[in-house]
């Protein structure tokens, strides 16, 4: 133990970590553990001392990452096991998916699953050798308890570093070898690509209760975004029945806040009822996304109403005061107030007795009826294995309004009513108990997602207020966190300081958002913006060798090996999102040296597009716009103008993902004419808006009437 680390074990407690900015990191500031951040004086350290890492990775709103901490890295006697032998790493993932992305594979490689926390051994030179997740903190259920790991890898260490060290050497040349293996010289992707994809995803598909696989049950709505596009390519009605009543399960079940708004991480049953409740801005942005266009498909009010919930909340919650997006809600909070003991869900939790004192007998006896409020509970014991929700109630709906009529004799109107002013009470009355703790960083990358749905519900629902939200991400985005001299971006901003140089998903999500808020609000400035921050991902991030985009720039000397990979899970894959990218903005540039570098993409991951594309989801979507004929939209007039406005609507209302919008309207009209020559003879037709439909540039008669425009727009492509 270094006499530092000695010192705060037994007297106050602070380490190295009590500079960051983090909010993860900063909740291990003051334990035993002599932490120290990611980067050159911990890894100097441990080569001085001769000591293994032992690296700790999480998020601030991490269930099982509070629980280490709480019975492992506050513990005095574990603390100082770690502080003898090993220099100690903690890290966010959520500021260094460059690090968390390295480890997770080695994780998942040699133990067959991952997660967070994730724990990991690494030589001094950062090269890993044995991981894990969360361990407890002794032994327990036959199973290694996490101070007899901490014992067994340091007396390892000391016995055999020789072969560790090679192993560990090892270990990092094969990942090397997996990123770098040779792809096929050209990619063979057809509609038996896109029926493959769907095939395999359908196969997972739970009938009785909406979702893929059992449990627990995650959103993922890479694939909502795939399989609503094989419905519009095919006509295949199972494929837009399977998102449907998705998106109508989940948007009933516990997994959604019924109160106020938006919606959980994910659901621990099948049935979507008990969830883990921190609530991440990645899926707000991406289920508004599977709400909106399922709006547009259907024009049902559910799913409008739906999208307006998850965004009113974020608008309300998870916005700082300069017009950016936080990045999540934990799922911990504290049971009373003025008391240090958190529980799971607390925030959430509602007994009878609660419910009756907020609404009194008859309303509480409707609203109880509705959402399945049971005077014992409605949790399953095998779904609360903590026993933190024994009596209590999580709301999810269990008749809908007309059978809560039916049933209480009341019209549905006044059912409605009734319910509407209970969740208002409920709501404000929840507003008075202990929040859960905010972690308040804004990453580019989330907010390019969120930046992306504000544009399109702002545009699909006609709604000024959310198109304003995205302007005003961007806008803080552009004036904080990008260098216009050299074109780059930074990851993070936190209460005034910034930091960590943008890693592939910062540019891809938000040159994909930003290309959603040019289509709705025509501001010239946000393509060209858009067109600058591709160039310098391509400069960047592509591997001149073998194609495809690295998830990082090759200047970070402590990343042991650049990823390049194109699993879509809980957020689209840097590659997967670039290639749709990519596409999209060959079309409105003219840049065809960007369709090629898409192809190139499908090349590179080829083979899992071959064998698993249901692990990407989102770069099918991509092969679908590159198998399609792309429309070009080019609507001539004065935006302001209720005729250029009523084009736009015909064209929002619909569907329609293998497009792109223009708007030619005065000065903006000379810089997209410089991209797209085609548009120079764009105009308004006797004064009034008209609209141009195109395919490879190749235009149909203009319109200016509304339902002709219908017309060509409902014809297949």
């Amino acid at each position: 133990m270094t006499e530092q680390s000695a010192h705060q074990v037994s007297h106050d407690y602070t380490n190295h970590l009590v500079n960051e900015s983090s909010p993860y990191l900063l909740m291990h500031a003051h334990n035993p553990v002599d932490w120290y951040p990611w980067g050159q004086e911990a890894f100097d350290l441990a080569r001085r001392e001769n000591k293994p890492i032992f690296l700790s990775v999480g998020y601030s709103t991490c269930h099982w990452c509070h629980v280490m901490e709480r019975e492992s890295f506050t513990n005095p006697e574990i603390a100082r096991i770690m502080n003898d032998n090993f220099v100690n790493i903690k890290v966010d993932r959520e500021e260094r998916p460059d690090v968390d992305k390295v480890y997770m594979t080695f994780v998942q490689a040699t133990t067959g699953s991952g997660g967070w926390p994730m724990s990991v051994f690494l030589t001094p030179d950062l090269k890993p050798f044995f991981g894990g997740t969360y361990w407890p903190p002794v032994d327990r259920y036959g199973r290694a308890g996490f101070s007899t790991v901490l014992e067994r890898v340091a007396e390892a260490w000391r016995k055999d570093r020789t072969r560790i060290e090679q192993s560990a050497a090892d270990v990092v040349e094969q990942l090397k070898k997996a990123v770098h293996a040779p792809s096929p010289d050209e990619a063979h992707i057809t509609d038996e690509t896109l029926s493959r994809t769907y095939q395999q995803i359908r196969s997972s598909y739970d009938p009785a209760n909406g979702g893929f696989g059992g449990a627990p049950k995650f959103p993922r709505p890479v694939v909502f975004n795939f399989l609503l596009r094989y419905h519009a390519r095919t006509g295949e009605q199972t494929a837009l029945q399977m998102t449907l009543n998705t998106l109508h399960a989940m948007a009933e079940g516990g997994i959604h806040d019924h109160l106020g708004g938006g919606f959980h991480r994910y659901s621990v049953d099948e049935k979507w009822h008990v969830p883990h409740f921190e609530k991440m801005l990645y899926d707000q942005a991406q289920l508004a996304i599977s709400y909106l266009e399922a709006y547009q498909i259907t024009h049902d009010p559910f799913y409008a109403a739906t999208l307006r919930d998850i965004l009113d909340y974020v608008l309300r919650d998870m916005r700082n005061p300069h017009g950016g997006f936080y990045s999540a809600e934990d799922a911990d909070s504290p049971i009373e107030k003025d008391k240090p003991e958190h529980g799971e869900g607390a925030f959430y939790l509602w007994t009878t007795a609660q419910i009756e004192e907020v609404l009194g007998p008859d309303a509480a006896k409707i609203f109880c009826y509705t959402y399945d409020v049971e005077p014992h509970g409605n949790v399953a014991p095998q779904n609360d294995p903590q026993g933190e929700f024994t009596g209590k109630n999580i709301l999810q709906v269990a008749h809908p309004v007309d059978d809560t009529a039916k049933h209480s004799g009341k019209p549905s109107e006044e059912i409605r009513a009734t319910l509407a002013d209970a969740r208002s009470k409920l709501l404000a009355a929840r507003d008075l108990r202990p929040r859960p703790p905010l972690d308040d960083k804004v990453l580019t990358s989330w907010n390019g997602l969120m930046i992306s749905a504000f544009a399109r519900a702002g545009q699909v629902l006609g709604e000024a207020a959310y198109t304003e939200a995205a302007q005003g991400a961007a806008d803080f985005i552009h004036s904080k966190l990008y260098n216009p001299q050299d074109g780059t971006l930074l990851r993070r901003y936190r209460e005034g300081e910034i930091g960590i140089s943008g890693f592939l998903d910062d540019y891809t999500s938000l040159i994909h958002g930003l290309l959603g808020l040019y289509e709705t609000s025509f501001r010239i400035s946000d393509l060209v913006w858009a067109i600058r921050l591709q160039e310098t991902q391509d400069r960047l991030f592509w591997d001149d060798n073998g194609g495809g985009y690295f998830h990082t720039t090759p200047n970070d000397s402590s990343i042991v090996v650049r990823m390049r990979d194109a699993y879509d899970g809980a957020e689209p894959s840097g590659n997967s999102l670039s290639a749709i990218n990519l596409l999209r903005l060959a079309e409105m540039a003219n840049r065809p040296a960007w369709r090629e570098k898409a192809d190139n993409i499908f090349r590179v991951f080829s083979r899992q597009i071959e064998h698993a594309p249901e692990t990407l989801p989102q770069m099918i979507a991509a092969v679908d716009f590159a198998l399609s004929k792309p429309r070009q939209i080019v609507i001539a007039g004065n935006r302001d103008h209720q005729d250029t406005q009523a084009l736009l609507d015909v064209v929002n209302q619909r569907y329609l993902p293998n497009k792109v919008l223009f708007l030619v309207d005065g000065k903006a009209s000379q810089q997209l004419a410089g991209w797209l020559p085609f548009v120079e003879g764009m105009h308004a037709i006797d004064g009034k808006a008209t609209a141009y439909v195109c395919e490879n540039y190749t235009c149909k008669l203009p319109t200016t009437d509304p339902q002709r425009i219908a017309a060509l727009l409902d014809e297949k492509a």
